[in-house]
């Protein structure tokens, strides 16, 4: 990974156009391309990103860039799409790399991992003729618990939706919707996905996710963890 903390202004181009003006950011260069912008608050979430697979070119600015104080301009190229994002660095003040390694991914609690697992065996349980694409997901913010492909005789159903990518929580709450939403924010940017619909899955959801994930397009659905796992059949309950 290459971090660096520099001066600069951001120009994204394609299916939107954004501009950050010039001011003191941190950049990060990812091994799987994918390039971030962060600013000194709102959390983990980017300002802008450019989501792998992508490539980065790095150029000398041009006359005028040049007579403006610019040092350097990169250029992020989306390998599917038209997209772009240009970074025109001005002062750098650290610029450093680092070897990570392979990454042995997210270990979740065991419930909440065995909820993934057997959601992911039971795809169904979203609506027939759904089909898993995969489990945890990649996305540039972290990865989305499942991601599941919409039949094609629903997908003009629903909007011409053709993927559905799913929140596992034991109890979901605000902040569930809340990070399902950057997901899917991010998940409709890529034209080899999109349109995308989010599900919040978990054994309980409290109110206010319900209302806010309404508020958002977003489905949800209740688990049911006993069920699941084939130790309590609901068809011989009484209540």
């Amino acid at each position: 990974m290459r971090i660096v903390v520099a001066t600069c202004a951001v120009d994204y181009t394609g299916r939107l156009t954004a501009h950050l003006p010039r001011a003191p950011r941190v950049l990060m260069v990812k091994a799987d391309g994918s390039v971030l912008v962060h600013s000194d608050g709102g959390s983990y979430k980017p300002l802008n990103w450019m989501s792998p697979p992508a490539t980065l070119k790095v150029c000398e600015p041009d006359e005028a860039q040049r007579a403006a104080g610019a040092t350097q301009v990169w250029t992020v190229s989306a390998t599917k799409s038209d997209d772009t994002l240009v970074v025109t660095l001005f002062e750098v003040e650290q610029d450093t790399s680092h070897e990570l390694g392979v990454d042995p991914g997210l270990v979740k609690d065991g419930v909440e991992a065995h909820l993934q697992k057997l959601l992911a065996e039971q795809v169904t349980l979203l609506g027939e003729g759904h089909t898993l694409v995969r489990r945890e997901y990649p996305t540039a913010i972290g990865p989305v618990d499942l991601m599941v492909r919409t039949p094609a005789d629903l997908q003009v159903e629903h909007d011409g939706e053709r993927h559905v990518a799913v929140e596992i929580k034991r109890r979901a709450t605000i902040d569930a919707v809340e990070q399902l939403t950057r997901y899917l924010e991010l998940l409709n940017r890529d034209p080899l996905l999109a349109p995308v619909r989010g599900v919040l899955a978990a054994q309980t959801i409290a109110p206010q996710a319900r209302t806010l994930a309404a508020d958002r397009g977003i489905d949800c659905l209740v688990l049911d963890y006993d069920a699941m796992r084939g130790v309590d059949d609901p068809t011989s309950r009484l209540f």
